[in-house]
Parts: C-alpha cells; sequence; structure tokens
C-alpha cells in the first residue's frame, strides 16, 4: 500500500482559520451599500434580474427618473429600461479588459452633481463584474441555439418557439404560422461545384430570409437545406403571400462558384397553427405541404389547409 503523507497544521493555522471565519461574518452581515449590491448581483446570472437589482440600489444613492441599458449580444439586442423622462443624462460605456458589455443611460429632471456622477461610477465600477458575467451567459446560451454555419437560430431554438408559440395561439387565439423551405436540387450543386460553394449558397440563403421579414418573424435553420419561418399574428393567406415572396426572392440569388454562376430556387410549405396541436403535429402539416410543392415541380408554395 502506497504511504500518503500527513498533513501537519501549522501553529497559525486556527488563526488563520479564526480570521477566515470572522472575515466572512463581517462580509455576510455588511450593510454598506456596495457589500450589499455584490452579494445580490451575485445569486443570478440573468442580467434583467441584475439590471434590476442595480437600478434599486442606485436609486437609494442617486434619485433618477430613467435607466436604460442597451447591448447587442451575440446577434441579438437586449434592451433594458425601467422609469420614464428626465432630459438630463449621464451615460457609460461598460469596459472591462478590453472588451464592451454595453451602455448604461441614466436621466433625470436635474442636474447630476459631481458627487452624484461619482457615486454612479463607484456603484457601475462594483456591478460591471456580475454584468460581464450574465453577458457571456447569454452569449454561451445563443451559440447552443445557433446554427454554425448560417448564424441564424438552429433546430433546437425552433422547436422551443414552436412550443411557446403553440401556447400563445391556443391561450389568446392568435394565428401563428410556420412556413418550411427547402432548396430544390441542392445535392447536385454540392456534387458539381463542391462544399464549400454550397456552404456559400446557403448562408446566402439565410441572410435573404432574415432581410426579406419583418422584426417579429424567425428564420431557423431546420436542417441541411431546409430552413423554418416562424410567423406570429399571420394567417393562412398571409403567411401565403409572404412564401411567395421570399420563394421570389431565392431565385434572384447568385453565387460564384469558380466563374460559373449558382442559382437556387426553393419550395414552400405553409400550415398554420390549429387550436390544442402540438407543434410536432404542426411541423407535420407544413412538412406534407413541402412534400407536396415538391411533387408538383418544385420551386412552388403550397398550403395545408385547415379542413372546415
Amino acid at each position: 500500500m502506497k504511504n500518503i503523507p500527513s498533513i501537519q497544521a501549522t501553529p497559525s493555522q486556527p488563526r488563520k482559520l479564526a480570521a477566515l471565519k470572522q472575515a466572512h461574518q463581517d462580509w455576510s452581515s455588511a450593510s454598506n451599500v456596495i457589500t450589499r449590491l455584490t452579494q445580490r448581483l451575485s445569486t443570478t446570472l440573468a442580467l434583467e434580474e441584475q439590471l434590476g437589482i442595480l437600478a434599486e440600489e442606485l436609486s437609494d444613492i442617486v434619485p433618477f427618473d430613467t435607466l436604460t441599458y442597451r447591448h447587442r449580444i451575440a446577434r441579438q439586442e437586449f434592451v433594458y429600461s425601467t422609469g420614464l423622462g428626465g432630459q438630463h443624462r449621464c451615460e457609460y460605456r461598460l469596459n472591462l479588459e478590453g472588451d464592451f458589455y454595453g451602455t448604461l443611460t441614466i436621466c433625470r429632471r436635474q442636474r447630476f452633481s459631481e458627487e452624484e456622477l461619482q457615486g454612479i461610477e463607484t456603484l457601475i465600477g462594483a456591478a460591471i463584474y456580475s454584468v460581464r458575467n450574465a453577458c457571456r451567459y447569454i452569449a454561451i446560451e445563443q451559440a447552443a441555439l445557433t446554427d454554425s454555419l448560417t448564424g441564424i437560430p438552429n433546430k433546437r431554438a425552433l422547436d422551443d418557439n414552436l412550443l411557446r408559440a403553440s401556447s400563445l395561439s391556443d391561450r389568446h387565439g392568435q394565428a401563428y404560422s410556420l412556413i418550411l423551405v427547402d432548396l430544390d436540387h441542392f445535392k447536385q450543386v454540392n456534387d458539381t461545384y463542391g462544399h464549400v460553394a454550397g456552404d456559400h449558397l446557403l448562408r446566402r440563403v439565410g441572410e435573404c430570409l432574415e432581410r426579406a421579414l419583418r422584426t417579429s418573424d424567425s428564420v431557423y435553420r431546420f436542417g441541411g437545406e431546409e430552413f423554418a419561418v416562424l410567423l406570429p399574428h399571420t394567417g393562412e393567406q398571409d403567411a401565403r403571400d409572404v412564401a411567395e415572396r421570399i420563394r421570389r426572392t431565392v431565385s434572384e440569388i447568385t453565387v460564384d462558384a469558380g466563374g460559373e454562376r449558382i442559382t437556387a430556387t426553393a419550395s414552400f410549405g405553409v400550415a398554420t397553427h390549429l387550436k390544442g396541436e402540438q407543434p410536432e403535429q404542426w411541423v407535420a402539416r407544413a412538412d406534407e405541404a413541402l412534400y407536396r410543392a415538391k411533387q408538383k415541380g418544385r420551386n412552388r408554395t403550397e398550403v395545408f389547409a385547415a379542413i372546415a
């Protein structure tokens, strides 16, 4: 058996342990605003909750009318705002170790004194590490929901949003429509021009879909050469019109492949959510409509119409 050396306590160890215990007690019971702020911020990685905590602690020190935070994290715009009004403002770009973590703007009706501005900066300095961690957490979450090739949300993100859309549609009676998009003869592109050209074409299609939609709509890479578009507050006929507009736009795409121009067409299947329908049933109906579009010659839109 291998001998494990024993660990001998040093004469100063009890004092160090006692000092550590006392430091923890002092930290836990501290009543100053900086310690309280950092303690509260450490309890959550949710950026919105952290900004609410910062706004609450700040308002006790420096009264304000509006606090707004803006930051683009990965591909999404994050905005937090509390309060209303105020023509005098102070604005801070949150930078830490060379990285940017958003802009914080504070407004009120009266001018800020130099002492108040110093107080705001002190609290921001205490909060910025937690804000940094929350931003990084959001970025990691978004990366898990993003297709690495096209940069648009992936099937996992689609599954989450379909479940949410189904629930909202059932609860509020709102119309939600789903469009499945499949590039026609995409395998031939890869076989003829190579996967680099095929990947470039997929990226162009993803960009095309995003540009063709409203800000409330969302596009996903469903898998392979297939994409999905989720349209809130959109009925069957309007969804068909959107699909036709996208179809025409896709047909205008060209990609340079070693001096040759690659063009593309796509087939579209549309289905509007039915009350009580599960997401997988909804997707299956859109997929059936897409199959019909393929069977009828491709480069067309088919709608899975609800039976009256």
